[in-house]
């Protein structure tokens, strides 16, 4: 059964993927915030994408990578994990 990312599984991709530490409680406070004020750049979310496909085995949409804030992100992501497409 496949589950939603979570704000904490997140921020836990973004320090093994882009090296970017993030408090998951901060994550969530600021989900609205672009990525580049958290430290996070294209080629780290690149990463972070491609993580998710290889844990979920589930090509991410194009547009995955250019979300801009982390809630834009979780939302497409897990959205494409309920669809299954």
């Amino acid at each position: 059964m496949i589950t939603e990312v979570t704000v904490g599984e997140l921020a836990t991709l973004m320090k093994k993927a882009a090296g970017v530490t993030v408090d998951p409680m901060e994550l969530a406070k600021s989900s609205d915030s672009p990525f580049g004020t958290l430290g996070l750049d294209s080629l780290g979310l690149l990463g972070i994408v491609g993580e998710l496909e290889n844990q979920y085995s589930l090509p991410l949409p194009v547009d995955a990578e250019r979300c801009r804030t982390p809630r834009e992100f979780l939302d497409l992501v897990n959205s494409t994990l309920k669809t299954g497409a």
